[in-house]
């Protein structure tokens, strides 16, 4: 699964399964794909995936894919199906695929603004970032109201039997960085059917900016994501300058207050590994994160087309192996585990092969 999200994967069939993701916040140049029981997102639209050594044949009548490696066969995968709430709308005509989509095999994601500052300025914005792009490609819209989300939310859950929901945010011109959006978003939602939420966005700022972690959990918001993405200083003003623009020294201080309200691994970061941090910058920084009882979601760098760093080379299985095996016995170590995370990209884990190495060193724990 490492050398999967590192190379990325060829398809016989591009057409087979629910369809792979362009652009936009999240995982974006993807497919979802399943292995040995556990579904993970494998690039499928990138350089390194136009020359990967992987192939995914086309399925045969029960679904099932080879995949090979070369011309050697290593394995049965699947894809997860299109999901049917896909093919409503609402009642003005709106897709609902526009609205959300689905991650995984059973997570609802929205970006419920998709603008951001950051984003508006080439000067300013993160140079991995396609928040734009499938806005620009009509293939979303801008701001998804309350009302939508929870029609669509409700819909996920009945249709398609979705068991969590991510929702992330571009970053408005507005003190609170856009923690008052998510609240109501979170409270249509959770009005509509029970689901476990996370939200992600940047720490808030302002004078009250710790006072939104009790509002968004009060508005039924499950866990929180605040993602440092780049975690050595200078690196971080090269590749995010206005996002860098907020230190790393307050995101620490907003992870150990919103851990106090939503409490001990229910507390997340993206970190994405290829961009330029070593292996000991990321591994340091976890061991603080866990110690505070935050889970460093570690994913591998995914250049996405049509951003300034679409040439950056993908981070090698190798680079991803030195620092997953550590991190999950850490995380082993520490008690912070997946599958105790409320919602979210870590619960997902589709992103990134983290997960197996908690479990693996599970297993070397029992023996």
């Amino acid at each position: 699964m490492t050398e999967l999200q590192s190379f990325g994967l060829r398809l016989a069939d591009p057409g087979a399964g629910a369809p792979s993701r362009r652009g936009g916040a999240g995982p974006s140049d993807h497919k979802a794909v399943t292995v040995a029981g556990t579904t993970i997102m494998v690039p499928v639209h990138t350089g390194s995936a136009f020359n990967s050594p992987f192939i995914a044949e086309a399925p045969d009548a029960d679904g099932r894919v080879q995949l090979k490696r070369g011309s050697i066969p290593i394995a049965q995968i699947s894809f997860p199906k299109q999901p049917r709430f896909y093919a409503m709308q609402t009642l003005d005509g709106v897709p609902y695929s526009h609205i959300a989509t689905l991650h995984g095999v059973d997570v609802l994601a929205t970006t419920v603004l998709q603008t951001c500052i950051r984003y508006e300025s080439r000067r300013k914005s993160c140079k991995f970032c396609s928040i734009g792009q499938s806005l620009a490609a009509g293939r979303t819209i801008a701001h998804k109201t309350p009302e939508q989300l929870a029609e669509v939310a409700r819909a996920a859950v009945l249709l398609d039997g979705v068991k969590h929901m991510v929702m992330t945010t571009g970053t408005p011109a507005t003190p609170d960085r856009g923690a008052q959006v998510l609240c109501d978003s979170a409270f249509a939602v959770r009005a509509a059917v029970d689901l476990p939420i996370q939200a992600q966005c940047e720490p808030p700022g302002g004078d009250d900016g710790d006072r939104w972690f009790a509002r968004m959990k009060a508005a039924g918001i499950d866990s929180l994501g605040m993602h440092l993405e780049v975690v050595t200083p200078a690196l971080r003003e090269q590749i995010m300058p206005g996002k860098a623009t907020v230190s790393i020294e307050r995101y620490m201080e907003a992870f150990e207050a919103a851990v106090a309200v939503f409490g001990r691994g229910q507390v997340s970061t993206y970190i994405l590994a290829g961009l330029g941090d070593t292996t000991d910058a990321i591994l340091d920084i976890s061991a603080k994160l866990i110690g505070l009882g935050v889970y460093p979601f570690v994913v591998p760098f995914v250049p996405i087309s049509g951003t300034p760093l679409e040439d950056h080379p993908a981070p090698s299985p190798e680079f991803m192996r030195s620092i997953l095996e550590p991190l999950g016995a850490m995380l082993s170590a520490a008690g912070l585990r997946s599958t105790d995370i409320k919602a979210g990209c870590g619960k997902c884990g589709a992103c990134s092969s983290l997960s197996s190495y908690e479990k693996q060193d599970a297993r070397h724990a029992a023996r």
